[in-house]
């Protein structure tokens, strides 16, 4: 069973994104408000939860939140500032959705999976490493992302059908590489990643 709090129940948010490794796509972050009562043993970090599972569970969350936000940082951004700021950026901008439905100001901890994250304003927050498999609401913020992204993903993979992303989501997955090396790369693959880099100087 996660943990439902670092140290201040109901006064609490979880932060997470999902996409830093992938060839293709934004970086898609997550900020998520629980409330002190409610836990779902169901939820824990959203790379081990099927699909169609993921996908009910972060309708749960959204109902049940008291807030929730989503950032995005394109992939534009991510070749400019690179993938770590990109992320972090993308995070803060979840912080910056979830404040428009509440006030924020009551908040007293932000949760963020991983090492590295920069202050945002007037919020206190601590990185755990792993943290999507701690705290309950890191948890619920990975879900969220997880599933806003790979619905944006199928969405482009109508637009560009040759690289697999309505499976791999834009992961560097064999197909998805041997599709770049046979159609080139479209307006959504991350130039400054390889193996896209090394074939854009040929």
């Amino acid at each position: 069973m996660l943990s439902k709090y670092f140290e201040f129940p109901g006064y609490e948010i979880g932060v997470d994104e999902v996409g830093r490794g992938c060839l293709a796509g934004p970086v898609v972050a997550a900020a998520v408000w629980l409330p002190e009562d409610f836990e779902d043993e169901k939820i824990q970090d959203s790379k081990k939860i099927p699909k169609p599972e993921r996908v009910r569970l972060a309708s749960l969350i959204q109902e049940n939140a008291i807030a929730y936000g989503i950032g995005i940082c394109s992939e534009l951004e991510i070749d400019e500032i690179n993938i770590l700021q990109a992320s972090i950026l993308a995070m803060h901008r979840a912080i910056d959705d979830l404040s428009l439905s509440s006030s924020i100001s009551k908040v007293k901890l932000a949760l963020i999976d991983g090492n590295k994250f920069k202050p945002y304003p007037n919020l206190a927050h601590k990185t755990i490493i792993k943290g999507d498999a701690k705290y309950l609401s890191i948890a619920a913020a990975s879900i969220i992302a997880k599933v806003y992204r790979d619905k944006l993903m199928q969405d482009l993979d109508a637009e560009f059908p040759n690289y697999g992303w309505k499976k791999n989501c834009g992961y560097a997955t064999k197909a998805h590489r041997d599709a770049i090396e046979k159609h080139g790369i479209t307006p959504h693959h991350r130039r400054s990643f390889e193996p896209i880099k090394s074939l854009l100087s040929l």
